[in-house]
């Protein structure tokens, strides 16, 4: 048993406690909560139900006191401090403002200066790394996406009074020098997320581990914090026309279709890049290796060794190509899939829960529609119904989160959905011999449809996928032993 003293601390989500709690009763253990009812029966569970909604609900308000706090601050001009200020900058005494650090800023000003004069981003890092300059965030080496995005910052770029002061509210436009120039921090630019997501350790278990989804925002939603200048314009607009001009790094190679590119996973936990290496009068030698033990400077403490990408990619699709010709088996691995996301994710009829909260939002215009006649016709004082539209407003923006979290679940579920009849379909218009004419980019797209992940180890590989819904099988070479959740245990080959 695992015991703690609330039950929001196992998880603040209704859905991840759900599959917690069942991933715990399968290895015969329970979890409990010292505010929990404590049994099993239907009132029970009712109870912790409403125990986890509440937690739920008390996230989201935190989260939007906070966030709607930091908003107000931005547009006053100040500058939201994190654990780290911007790199080449220094928090002031109140940590509202930034002030430049020179040491620091010496540094991006030789990056800037090596940019402009054409160095690419990785003769940089490199350079950088022979004279022993340290990272932002300690360690040895730059991360070449580090060394972009520093480029590419409107906090090092001068801008002059006559481009800003739209940008800014009159009170903090007012506070200006107009003959100064100011680099620009942006404030509300990227929406952050952060997902739950499983992956093999290794042992032939799984483990848990966070992914971060990033997207920008609409600009017009983007606070301008200014922040004083320092380098010169021209230098800053050369590096970044010397960083647009050149090809980047990451399209070399690409001649050659990888069909496992973003498939592989290190048991690490790291994803399996590319790498290609050309010995002199050779044709080159293709391996996928650990994107982690690849870098400079890092420190990996997996022994997973290079994997040949003819042989890797051979013996992947070999095992796929056999399940490709069986559609039925497919098609009910999707389905299960689905059927695996919506129990997952909460309502089976999600259509009806989000016309219920539709309802609520609109019930609760009403309500507000009503409390205001009744204020106007003298029934009640303006503190009440400030009170009662506070109360008001607070519900109607839960229902409007619940109603958002609905529409991103059903148009997972469509893409799931979308994906099985367009793989469906391209199968049902293949004939056998024709699966062995597709190109690495046609196979690796089926790999994707399948969501399939394949992580090696010493024996073979781990594979799960759509048509696997228990989640793990394994490919041992000449003895592949291969177990579903569809059908009965299969041995091919010598076992």
């Amino acid at each position: 048993m695992v015991l703690v003293q609330d039950r929001d601390r196992f998880a603040r989500e209704p859905a991840y406690h759900y599959l917690l709690k069942r991933e715990f009763e399968e290895h015969g253990t329970k979890i409990r909560a010292l505010n929990d009812r404590g049994d099993d029966t239907p009132e029970g569970e009712l109870t912790d139900g409403i125990l986890d909604q509440l937690a739920k609900y008390e996230r989201i308000k935190i989260a939007e006191r906070s966030r709607r706090g930091k908003l107000r601050r931005a547009r006053e001009g100040h500058v939201i401090c994190g654990a780290t200020p911007t790199y080449g900058f220094r928090f002031n005494e109140t940590r509202d403002g930034l002030l430049i650090n020179e040491p620091e800023m010496r540094v991006v000003d030789k990056i800037f200066r090596l940019a402009a004069d054409g160095v690419p981003v990785r003769a940089i890092q490199a350079r950088l790394y022979t004279e022993g300059i340290p990272a932002p965030k300690g360690g040895s080496l730059w991360d070449d996406r580090v060394l972009r995005r520093l480029i590419t910052n409107d906090v090092y770029r001068p801008h002059s009074f006559e481009e800003i002061a739209d940008l800014l509210a009159p009170e903090v436009a007012a506070r200006l020098e107009p003959m100064r120039e100011y680099g620009i921090r942006w404030f509300n630019r990227k929406k952050a997320s952060v997902h739950t997501i499983t992956e093999p350790d290794g042992n032939g278990g799984r483990r848990y581990r966070k992914r971060n989804y990033v997207q920008l925002r609409p600009r017009e939603e983007w606070i301008a914090v200014l922040v004083p200048a320092h380098l010169p314009r021209g230098l800053v607009d050369r590096a970044r026309s010397a960083l647009e001009s050149s090809k980047g790094y990451e399209r070399k190679g690409l001649t050659r279709g990888w069909e496992l590119r973003g498939v592989l996973r290190c048991p690490c936990g790291s994803g399996m890049g590319t790498l290609t290496s050309r010995p002199k009068g050779g044709s080159g030698y293709h391996y996928y290796t650990c994107a982690r033990r690849r870098k400079p400077g890092k420190i990996c403490a997996c022994t997973q060794k290079s994997l040949a990408a003819v042989d890797a990619e051979a013996t992947v699709w070999g095992f796929i190509s056999d399940l490709l010709q069986d559609p039925e088996r497919i098609s009910a691995g999707m389905e299960t899939l689905i059927e695996e996301q919506e129990r997952a994710t909460g309502p089976q009829d999600i259509a009806k829960e989000a016309k219920g909260w539709k309802q609520n939002v609109a019930e609760y215009a009403r309500k507000r529609s009503a409390y205001q006649d009744q204020q106007a016709a003298g029934l009640m004082t303006l503190e009440e119904l400030g009170s009662k539209l506070q109360e008001l407003d607070d519900a109607r923006r839960l229902a409007q989160a619940e109603l958002e979290a609905l529409t991103r679940r059903q148009e997972h579920i469509e893409e799931l959905e979308k994906d099985r009849e367009a793989l469906l379909k391209s199968m049902a218009e293949m004939v056998p011999h024709a699966l062995e004419g597709l190109t690495p980019g046609e196979r690796n797209k089926i790999y994707r449809m399948l969501r399939l992940e394949v992580a090696p180890f010493e024996e073979g590989y781990e594979v799960n996928g759509a048509f696997c819904s228990s989640g793990l099988m394994s490919l041992l070479g000449a003895a592949e032993k291969i177990c579903t959740a569809l059908t009965l245990p299969i041995t091919h080959g010598t076992t």
